[in-house]
């Protein structure tokens, strides 16, 4: 019968484990000390650096024993050198501050009911087909595929630079589905406008720009924009950096299109505060039109709003958007505008709850709305829903 010896209980075997490491280490651990004549020696003690860590050294002796170390908390004086003068390298350089600027905060909306929300899902979800999509111009696909602008995509086909199925493209030429496009060799993965466009509505603050770039580094509404991975926000009409209120962005250039053209007419409308007050015959004369340094002008309609003091507001109405039209039709009668903004573009009027420096992307159901008001299509382009 096999005897089974009893086991030490666990913290017994663990101290005596403990006693048998310190053993060993105390025979094998020495430190180095330098002496007078500035000499490295072993010695059995044991001494922790500044920094708590312990020197480690072999108890053999020879030619790597009598090794000159250097201890770990030091560098060598051609790196402290190189350091310093990297940093006074770097400090001699100015840089210059970016602003750093938040992104716009969302309008926050209730949900519809789950009719709507189902519709919305299956608007999302169409797509037209190659023979719907049809043909489109070259410098055209290539602007909306993100490779720069109409006119760039126009210079690179004058100079030779873009193909089309293996030949030198030339200005006018159409390209379909399956085509395949390349600049300098380089094949291009076309986007198509098979889908709804997405429309946002921001309400602009004074002190930002309408532009993509500024040269004096100074906030930009497309700063402000939420990001798009596969396509860019077009601005549809420009706002003064004084002026605040509605501003429409899409990512369908044909959408932006007609509603900016002067030949489609659409209407503007703002609410000025002046300082002063018009005469009945001033606001008559501005529905009839008054001569500007560019031409003659004229509100659509005009009306009193009311106010207090010196200061008065006025809503008016136009269909063109010549640069600081608005302003220059006051200043025509002597008159100040203190404080401008756009409450309605076409048929986009601003939110009343919709603050400043906030946005509202317009969901599936309300941007086929404004297609259909814009007489377009899904693509932009035919009237065929």
């Amino acid at each position: 019968m096999k005897t089974t010896r009893a086991r030490r209980p666990q913290p017994a075997i663990r101290e005596q484990k403990t006693g048998q490491n310190q053993k060993a280490a105390a025979g094998v651990r020495r430190t180095r000390t330098k002496d007078a004549s500035d000499n490295w020696h072993s010695g059995p003690r044991e001494e922790t650096g500044a920094r708590g860590v312990v020197a480690r050294t072999s108890a053999r002796s020879g030619p790597r024993a009598a090794t000159t170390a250097r201890p770990a908390n030091t560098r060598p004086a051609t790196d402290a050198a190189g350091a310093a003068a990297t940093t006074t390298e770097t400090a001699a350089k100015p840089r210059t501050a970016k602003v750093s600027v938040s992104r716009a905060k969302k309008m926050l909306v209730r949900h519809g009911s789950a009719k709507q929300v189902e519709t919305q899902k299956q608007l999302r979800a169409k797509r037209l087909t190659s023979d719907q999509v049809g043909e489109e111009r070259l410098q055209k696909a290539l602007a909306f595929s993100g490779w720069g602008s109409r006119r760039e995509a126009e210079t690179w086909i004058e100079q030779g630079r873009v193909s089309v199925n293996g030949k030198i493209a030339e200005l006018g030429a159409k390209v379909k589905q399956g085509d395949d496009v390349r600049v300098d060799g380089k094949r291009v993965a076309l986007r198509w406008a098979d889908r709804l466009p997405r429309i946002v509505m921001y309400h602009k603050q004074e002190g930002e720009l309408v532009t993509r770039d500024d040269p004096q580094g100074r906030v930009t509404v497309f700063d402000r924009l939420p990001k798009l991975a596969s396509s860019k926000w077009v601005a549809i009409g420009r706002l003064d950096f004084n002026t605040s209120g509605l501003l429409l962005f899409t990512t369908s250039g044909d959408l932006a299109n007609r509603m900016m053209h002067p030949s489609f007419a659409v209407e503007r409308e703002y609410a000025a505060r002046i300082l002063g007050e018009l005469t009945g015959e001033q606001m008559n004369e501005m529905t009839r039109g008054i001569e500007l340094d560019d031409g003659k002008a004229h509100f659509d309609h005009i009306s009193d709003s009311g106010g207090e003091g010196v200061n008065h507001w006025y809503r008016v109405v136009l269909r063109e958007g010549r640069n600081r039209e608005v302003r220059r039709m006051f200043e025509h009668y002597e008159m100040t505008v203190s404080r401008l903004m756009r409450v309605r573009y076409g048929m986009f009027h601003l939110p009343a709850r919709l603050k400043r420096g906030q946005f509202y992307e317009l969901n599936e159901t309300e941007v086929l709305a404004a297609m259909k008001w814009a007489d377009l299509r899904i693509n932009g382009q035919t009237k065929d829903y």
